[in-house]
């Protein structure tokens, strides 16, 4: 018989058969409050009939068109309506996932500057093939038994505040003069070719990067010609409140990566940079058998549309600033919950380790208490201590009510188990 592989872990018990919104529906017919939008992919949520309606159409048309055999009219499309939303990056090449992305960015910007070096910074995730698990260390999973993993990758400290116990500003400034220790000792400017840094860190606990921090990473790379690539597979396209994650700073970066919420869950990725820079990588180093499928790029015409016609980046910031109150208050009376941080329907409630639970497995306790109640939940950080909230960005005040209600007995049921007064 055939099985699923057990290396695959599950963050919930729960057998989806249908979905519609922000809602799952499992193969006993309950419903589930789903807060995960499949890691931030279902951006117009679960089956949008504008994206289905995409989809069937084009499966009808073209279901295969691969991108160095022959051209379909929809990627022309996609990419004309990607470069609006970001003028300046207005060439576009199309893969299927994020790590792909992140891969054909790193070769690009090796390519660009003809320098070997590439900065990262502590706990991000970039992705789990060979460059971009090298350019991770969100946590050991993606690592562990793959040494020695691509050479040319500095990982730089990251401005966690919360992590160091110092005000922001304070983390800025440290992890500022520890870049340019590294570009002094580690990794000399000339052979540097591109810093890479997701606007909001994902996998590694879901911090925002300061504004100051991104101002001053714009200002090296200018000074020392290195690029700016920001890592928006799970930032972009509306997440944080802003289409792209990099504009709450006001900082241009040289070449944006996006995936997960582009196409409302079916395969697509892409690298955004300008037309010269894209035009210094070497002529047919990229490329892929699935990158830019016609239906898939049919799905993110539509959700982009859908995102404009419903208003959708403006929902996500007032529904994530109501999300993230109602978190901050829940914190004021669950001591279980140490910190609340995030943008837009990006939001993270860091756990409390307690005499009998580390902060790992409190956050395990509350999803599994969620789960109980109907809400599907997922956890990230470097021991699993985050407690994630990254709803589809249709949620509404009410649903994000439900959810706060649901996540208060979770933690309040966590708390009395662990004896937390």
């Amino acid at each position: 018989m055939g099985a699923l592989s057990p290396l695959l872990t599950q963050a919930s018990p729960v057998r989806a058969v249908r979905g519609e919104g922000v809602w799952l529906v499992d193969d006993e017919g309950r419903r589930h409050l789903d807060l995960t939008a499949g890691i931030g992919v279902t951006s117009t949520g679960h089956c949008h009939p504008k994206v289905v309606e995409a989809v069937r159409r084009q499966a009808g048309e073209l279901i295969h068109g691969q991108t160095t055999t022959v051209l379909h009219p929809l990627l022309g499309d996609l990419a004309e309506a990607l470069a609006d939303r970001l003028p300046a990056l207005g060439s576009v090449f199309f893969s299927n996932s994020g790590s792909e992305a992140v891969e054909a960015a790193l070769r690009l910007a090796r390519h660009a500057t003809g320098r070997p070096n590439v900065i990262v910074f502590q706990g991000a995730f970039h992705g789990r093939t060979m460059g971009a698990a090298s350019m991770t260390t969100s946590k050991l999973a993606v690592r562990a038994g793959l040494q020695p993993l691509l050479g040319g990758v500095v990982i730089a400290p990251f401005p966690h505040a919360f992590r160091y116990g110092w005000t922001e500003d304070e983390a800025v400034a440290f992890c500022l003069r520890e870049l340019d220790l590294l570009l002094a000792t580690t990794t000399a400017p000339a052979e540097t070719a591109a810093v890479f840094i997701e606007p909001v860190l994902g996998e590694g606990g879901y911090v925002p990067v300061p504004d100051a921090f991104l101002a001053g990473l714009r200002e090296r790379c200018d000074r020392h010609g290195m690029l700016l690539v920001a890592d928006e597979i799970q930032t972009g396209v509306g997440r944080t409140g802003r289409f792209w994650g990099h504009q709450h700073s006001g900082v241009r970066p040289d070449v944006v990566i996006t995936a997960k919420g582009l196409a409302s869950g079916m395969p697509l990725s892409a690298i955004m940079a300008s037309p010269e820079l894209m035009g210094r990588g070497f002529p047919g180093s990229q490329g892929g058998t699935y990158g830019g499928n016609p239906v898939a790029c049919a799905a993110a015409l539509a959700t982009l549309e859908v995102i404009d016609e419903e208003h959708l980046v403006a929902n996500a910031a007032a529904v994530g600033g109501h999300l993230i109150d109602g978190c901050r208050r829940l914190a004021r009376s669950h001591p279980l919950v140490a910190d609340v941080r995030g943008r837009g329907l990006m939001i993270g409630l860091e756990m409390a380790a307690t005499e009998r639970a580390t902060a790992g497995e409190a956050a395990a306790r509350v999803l599994r208490a969620a789960n109980e109640a109907g809400m599907i939940l997922l956890t990230c950080g470097p021991e699993g201590q985050v407690v994630r909230l990254i709803p589809a960005l249709v949620v509404s005040t009410e649903e994000a009510d439900q959810a706060l209600s649901i996540l208060d007995g979770a933690l309040a049921k966590v708390e009395a188990d662990l004896g937390v007064a």
